[in-house]
């Protein structure tokens, strides 16, 4: 405000006026100082008001117009949540993540979810789903982009909209474009593609139905027993330096947002921690979400009392992070045969190799383990949702190009560039990590090729150009995937990159496994492109890994001269992450100067209508046993249990793959009975950690189901039953005939002790 000029004169009436003049500006400055103060300045664009709670529009794509702003300081945001069962077929189709293709379904473990988040300032809006997936493929990305679009318009974007995996490695697989997945998940399996789609669009159909004004809260905390470097080799070939800064040699920060309505009542949480979901080993055929997929399931039931899995209106995420060396596996990898450690450099045994050396959780099998690691995960969580007072304030960004990833060029200083190769594998991407080995015999940390192999490769593949090794050196290449595009490519070039802002939170969408160290410079880089232009302050940036194209491992430079594992599997090169550095410095560049709508969209990816294939025949009709019938008790339960006991019966099955569309269903249900109204009650379903359903496929196309289920120490003493639900296909004429069947137990007791009257 420009100063006051001061003039005296001996003119009565001109002093007169000068006082009246005077007392008139005195008013208007003090107007504008009180209105100064309760302004809140900020160079990006203006909110506008929220509805009330009374006038919000079922709708709320129906928002105020840009015109209408003023927006008081910490003004409430508009807030949805929302979870949808996302599990697809459980059986016979290959698990997704451990890439043995003896892994095939044959069971539930838990359910698979996906959780969505909404938040709109008013003039923008971001979307952030977790999803308890292995990974985003670029496939399933497209097509719940298109479904939103149908849906939606253009609310839901591309660059509006994050899909994050929790990285389970025990979702079915068989939902990825690129010929690499596809074979290794016997091809593109519509049954597997169609759950998720829907589930996810679901979860976010149920948070746009549900948004209302709220508050989001900020905090976080360490949590250092529950993850361990499995590559701690490739880690210290960092500079010392940059190593020094850090206490860990994996991240163990727990990062929680707390959601809350106007009255502070909890209505969701989000919550990032970089670890793998790989608690639940190799040898498991039940799908599981694993250890972020319990965390949500304890914190839920917390939030949503007398709510059965899957239900209750309080939603709590769990997201991956910066995970790419990093295992639950804490007891560190141990030679199976002898019981000595595995040898530090390669990850083998003098006996067996690879595959002999495995790593262990804390617990006494990895039931025991994801048990563990998923409750200290939600142990933290709660604890820092419940003392989150750091209240998120400020407007939404969203940032996204698309990036041909296999052609970028970087100028690291004043006369060099480096610049990213076409896609290809290493050897030591055939050894697997300590979290489940290769079956031949190749060992981490290769840095020459085999002729063996690279004979075979060469009569089958094609041997890998020059320029692709030489880009790649000093990775030998196993695989030169950029290379290869029969029937289709075998990797994707197009990738996304994406940053969203909430407030001073700001979520880094990743399309891959970050390290430890990976994830460090990238969040350095973006906090500090954010906070140049004094628009961002205080700025908390998270890692949300395996969103939005899967493309393997992202190691640094240093790392990447190791060619364990993680850098064998990076698969655009030495400098993938100095390309990604760049490419993310220019979104938040353009976040904090709100210039995002200069930034050039970038060439689109492909969306493949021909040459999709699949290998999974069709699932066969079912036969039974003679003088049965589906859903018959082959093997019945005792008279009596006590807490703590495990419950295990056997049903004459059908194959799950004829239950179709299994979502928001359940195959088992324990039921109480209710003396009060002679009625049975829910208890568990199928989605329950108590519960495990066993498909056992026999001989003759007959099967069975087994189902277990582990009596809480709570579990209130009274009569229990268990029922078995599925679907069986048999033939009438030429036609195929599909029947819904069920199986009810004998009713049992369940009570303190077996002396009881």
């Amino acid at each position: 405000m420009a100063g006051r000029k001061s003039v005296c004169c001996g003119v009565s009436a001109l002093e007169a006026t000068l006082a009246v003049l005077f007392v008139l500006m005195t008013a208007v400055c003090v107007t504008l100082i009180t209105l100064m103060a309760t302004w809140k300045t900020h160079t990006g664009p203006d909110p506008t008001l929220h509805p009330s709670p009374e006038s919000t529009s079922p709708d709320p794509t129906l928002r105020p117009s840009p015109e209408s702003t003023s927006p008081p300081q910490n003004k409430p945001y508009l807030i949805g949540v929302g979870r949808a069962d996302c599990t697809g077929p459980p059986a016979e189709i290959p698990l997704m993540g451990y890439a043995n293709p003896q892994q095939t379904a044959a069971g539930i473990h838990t359910r698979l979810y996906s959780r969505a988040f909404i938040i709109d300032d008013g003039k923008r809006r971001v979307v952030f789903v977790t999803a308890d997936v292995g990974m985003i493929s670029q496939r399933l990305r497209l097509e719940v982009l298109k479904a939103l679009q149908v849906k939606y318009g253009d609310l839901y974007r591309q660059d509006n909209v994050v899909l994050s995996g929790t990285h389970t490695h025990c979702g079915p697989a068989g939902y990825f474009q690129y010929t690499l997945f596809m074979i290794s998940s016997k091809g593109y399996i519509k049954a597997s593609m169609e759950p998720l789609v829907n589930g996810i669009v679901k979860s976010i159909d149920i948070a746009h139905r549900s948004m209302k004004p709220g508050r989001i809260y900020r905090n976080r905390g360490e949590l250092d027993d529950s993850s361990l470097n499995r590559s701690p080799h490739s880690y210290l070939n960092n500079p010392e330096d940059e190593r020094q800064r850090y206490k860990w040699n994996t991240d163990k920060q727990v990062l929680v947002l707390k959601f809350t309505d106007l009255d502070g009542d909890g209505i969701g949480m989000l919550s990032w921690f970089a670890v793998h979901a790989v608690s639940m080993n190799y040898t498991n055929r039940m799908v599981s979400s694993d250890n972020m997929g319990y965390a949500s399931y304890l914190l839920e039931q917390d939030k949503n009392p007398g709510e059965l899995p899957g239900q209750g209106g309080f939603v709590a995420g769990f997201s991956s992070s910066n995970l790419g060396d990093v295992s639950p596996n804490t007891r560190g990898p141990h030679c199976v045969n002898t019981g000595l450690p595995c040898d530090y450099l390669n990850s083998s045994c003098p006996v067996g190799g690879t595959k002999m050396c495995q790593a262990f959780g804390p617990g006494d099998d990895m039931f025991d383990s994801t048990r563990i690691i998923g409750h200290n995960v939600y142990r933290k969580a709660k604890e820092l949702y419940a003392n989150a007072a750091e209240e998120v304030t400020g407007f939404l960004h969203s940032a996204h190009q698309w990036v041909n990833m296999t052609d970028v060029t970087v100028q690291i200083n004043s006369t060099h560039t480096v610049r990213t190769c076409k896609p290809a594998l290493g050897h030591s991407f055939a050894a697997g990590t300590t979290d489940g080995g290769g079956d031949l015999n190749f060992t981490q940390g290769a840095v020459d090729g085999d002729p063996f192999w690279d004979g075979i490769r060469d009569a089958l593949l094609g041997e890998p150009s020059n320029q692709t090794q030489e880009c790649h050196h000093p990775k030998p290449i196993l695989f030169s995937t950029g290379e290869m595009n029969w029937p289709l490519p075998w990797h994707p070039q197009i990738i996304d990159v994406q940053i969203i802002t909430i407030g001073s939170v700001a979520v880094v969408a990743v399309p891959g496994e970050m390290t430890t160290m990976s994830g460090r410079r990238l969040r350095e880089a973006v906090k500090q492109e954010l906070e140049s232009e004094g628009t961002f302050r205080d700025t908390e940036v998270v890692i949300a890994g395996l969103s939005n194209v899967y493309t393997h491992y992202i190691t640094t430079y240093e790392e990447y001269q190791v060619q364990r594992y993680e850098g064998a599997s990076t698969i655009y090169g030495p400098h993938t992450l100095s390309a990604y550095l760049h490419k993310y410095r220019g979104l938040a560049r353009a976040i904090a100067q709100d210039k995002v709508s200069e930034l050039p969209a970038g060439p689109e990816p492909p969306f493949f209508t021909k040459n999709l294939f699949s290998l999974l025949p069709a699932a066969a009709v079912d036969r039974k046993p003679e003088n049965t019938s589906f859903g018959d008790v082959l093997q019945q339960v005792y008279p009596v249990y006590r807490q703590g006991d495990v419950v295990s019966v056997t049903f004459v099955a059908g194959n799950p793959r004829h239950s179709g569309d299994i979502r928001d269903k359940t195959f088992v249900t324990v039921e109480i009975h209710d003396n009060r109204t002679e009625t049975w009650e829910v208890v568990h379903t199928d989605a329950s950690w108590e519960t495990r359903f066993h498909w056992l496929q026999g001989s003759n196309r007959q099967s069975n189901a087994t189902v277990e289920w582990h009596i809480p120490l709570s579990a209130p003493s009274g009569s229990y039953r268990i029922k078995h639900f599925g679907h069986y296909k048999q033939m009438k004429g030429l036609r195929p005939v599909i029947t819904p069947y069920e199986g009810t137990t004998d009713v049992f007791r369940v009570t303190a002790s077996f002396y009881y009257q």
